[in-house]
């Protein structure tokens, strides 16, 4: 049992089925009515859910092998970006559920990020490629290939900085400018984050700091101003492959390779919650306006089969 400290939401998961085999990636559209799931079964879920927890669902079909990250328009509620094996970012218009661009890449994809504007897209493949997108007209602006491991990106709020995790721990930070209009991917700033891999970062809501999740099993909290860490959170034992702060920035949730979902307060870094689960998790995402958070793992059943299975944890009753 672990102690409740802070936690004063609901604590109860629903589960929700669909998907054939495991799910890669979840994300809330930016007003919380909708979350999509992206699996290996190369299909994405769009769920429309109530405030009870009760969903119905969508289809949406195109992609020829596994939908690896998913991330919706920061602006526009209707438009979802996938990121697939298949060498193809696809952006949807999840009303009608069609398929609305699908952009040719070099490689094959496993992050996408939108910018904070909407108006750019970027998306990493397995080869250490970033390629840029110019959203509105579907345009494939650049390709840079880094000579070392990148992961997640992000852009800071003002999209001036561009955020890059690496594969020797580090975090480079670029002028956006620089990299989409002359490639140059000098870093101006390379930051010494992790002692091994990072995988994932997460900007809070407001912009004013970035967690970042590694390999040597530590989340690391930055101030986005001065870029320096300001506090690490350590009770994870495995490698850390997912973030998400909640709308309020009370709070981070960490997904590992733990069996446990690790919800820490951002003011003290003690522990308001932990959630089990049964299986290293691939992805949580907190809602926008809610203390919801949805989540997705490796999951399987009694078979070694995978369970396509997601979770949203917070409501106060089954």
């Amino acid at each position: 049992a672990c102690p409740m400290g802070a936690w004063a939401g609901g604590s109860i998961s629903r589960e929700y089925f669909g998907h054939k085999k495991k799910v890669h990636s979840v994300g809330w559209n930016c007003e919380g009515g909708k979350l999509a799931s992206g699996s290996v079964d190369q299909t994405v879920r769009v769920w429309s859910i109530d405030e009870s927890g009760r969903a119905s669902d969508t289809v949406l079909s195109g992609h020829t092998d596994s939908v690896d990250q998913l991330r919706w328009d920061p602006k526009q509620p209707e438009l979802l970006g996938t990121a697939s094996g298949d060498k193809t970012v696809r952006i949807w218009d999840a009303r009608s559920g069609k398929c609305v661009q699908s952009i040719a890449t070099r490689g094959e994809n496993i992050n996408i990020r939108w910018s904070p504007d909407g108006q750019h897209i970027a998306v990493g493949d397995k080869d250490d490629n970033i390629s840029l997108i110019e959203t509105r007209k579907a345009k494939f602006l650049r390709s840079i290939k880094f000579a070392q491991e990148v992961n997640e990106m992000a852009w800071d709020p003002t999209a001036r900085l561009f955020f890059l995790t690496t594969g020797t721990g580090t975090i480079e930070v670029l002028r956006y400018a620089e990299l989409v209009n002359s490639g140059d991917s000098t870093a101006e700033l390379s930051l010494t984050a992790h002692t091994a891999n990072v995988y994932c970062i997460e900007f809070n809501p407001t912009g004013e700091y970035f967690a970042a999740g590694g390999a040597d099993a530590l989340v690391s909290l930055w101030d986005a101003q001065e870029l320096v860490c300001t506090r690490t959170f350590t009770r994870l034992e495995w490698p850390v492959r997912t973030l998400s702060f909640s709308h309020d920035s009370a709070f981070i949730a960490s997904g590992s390779e733990d069996l446990v979902i690790d919800i820490a307060e951002i003011a003290t870094g003690q522990q308001a919650h932990a959630i089990p689960t049964n299986a290293p998790q691939n992805s949580v995402a907190w809602h926008p306006k809610r203390l919801l958070l949805a989540y997705a793992g490796d999951d399987k059943d009694k078979m070694g089969q995978d369970r396509g299975i997601l979770r949203i944890f917070g409501f106060s009753s089954a």
